[in-house]
C-alpha cells in the first residue's frame, strides 16, 4: 500500500526558505505572488493490506522520527 505523509510548518512557524522563493519570484517579475509556504513530502511502500493497521504504523513513524511535532504539521494520505 502507498502512503504519502505531507509536512508542513505550524502556522506561526518562520518559513525563511518559503520567504526566499517569495523574493526570487518577485525578482522574477511574479509580483502576484503574496506568499510561499514551503513542504515536504514522504512517499511509504508499506506492506500491510488493512488501512487501519498503515495509518497506525504510519502515525507512530511520524511521531517517533519523520515529523518535528513542536513545528510541524503533518497529514497521511492512504
Amino acid at each position: 500500500m502507498l502512503v504519502t505523509v505531507n509536512i508542513s510548518l505550524k502556522n506561526g512557524v518562520l518559513d525563511p526558505q518559503g520567504k526566499t522563493i517569495q523574493k526570487a519570484l518577485h525578482s522574477l517579475n511574479f509580483d502576484k505572488v503574496t506568499d510561499v509556504k514551503m513542504a515536504k513530502q514522504i512517499k511509504l511502500e508499506i506492506n500491510e493490506k488493512d488501512k487501519t493497521k498503515a495509518l497506525e504504523l504510519v502515525k507512530n513513524m511520524c511521531e517517533e522520527l519523520l515529523v518535528n511535532t513542536v513545528i510541524e504539521d503533518y497529514e497521511i494520505l492512504l
